[in-house]
């Protein structure tokens, strides 16, 4: 992982922890990524028996789709660890 990123996960919890003074916390992450089922997949996989609520649309011209989810997370290190955990997906944008 490149220092970039370390400084963009650093400056993310921060923001995190200041945002939500009592955890577990609600959060909605949201990608995007080329439409490909499984890539899709993984994604969903990952937010697996967490009660999330997932929302996808693909692009008007099919070839990206949206993934949103809804999440009831226990603390700012735990939404990181999601980001890094689909970070793996080629093509994905965390926006």
């Amino acid at each position: 992982m490149g220092e970039k990123t370390e400084e963009f996960y650093t400056r993310l919890k921060g923001e995190l922890e200041k945002a939500n003074e009592k955890w577990p916390a609600e959060y909605l992450y949201k990608f995007i990524v080329p439409s490909d089922e499984e890539k899709i997949a993984f994604i969903e996989k990952t937010f697996n028996n967490l009660g999330a609520v997932i929302k996808k649309n693909k692009s008007k011209n099919g070839k990206y789709s949206s993934v949103s989810i809804n999440v009831i997370m226990p603390s700012a290190d735990a939404i990181i660890e999601k980001y890094k955990e689909v970070s793996t997906v080629e093509g994905i944008i965390s926006l």
